[in-house]
């Protein structure tokens, strides 16, 4: 798999996961999305996510993307 089809899937799971989070306040849906993430995908899909996002982290929703900044600020 491409590195852009990695990209591709890992910002496809990370908007599922946003999606089932939807339904939540929009502090506790990030919270939510940052969480999942954290506990459930391997930290090297993690580190991919982040960077992605580091580039400008096209298509991600806008929780998806606050839930990866917030991954990637306790990261640093």
């Amino acid at each position: 798999m491409s590195p852009e089809d990695q990209d591709r899937k890992l910002v496809y799971m990370a908007n599922q996961i946003a999606t089932f989070f939807n339904t939540t306040a929009d502090g506790e849906a990030v919270a939510g999305i940052e969480n999942h993430i954290r506990k459930f995908w391997d930290p090297r899909m993690r580190a991919k996510i982040i960077a992605f996002r580091a580039r400008g982290g096209e298509g991600l929703t806008e929780n998806a993307a606050a839930a990866v900044d917030r991954l990637a600020s306790e990261a640093a």
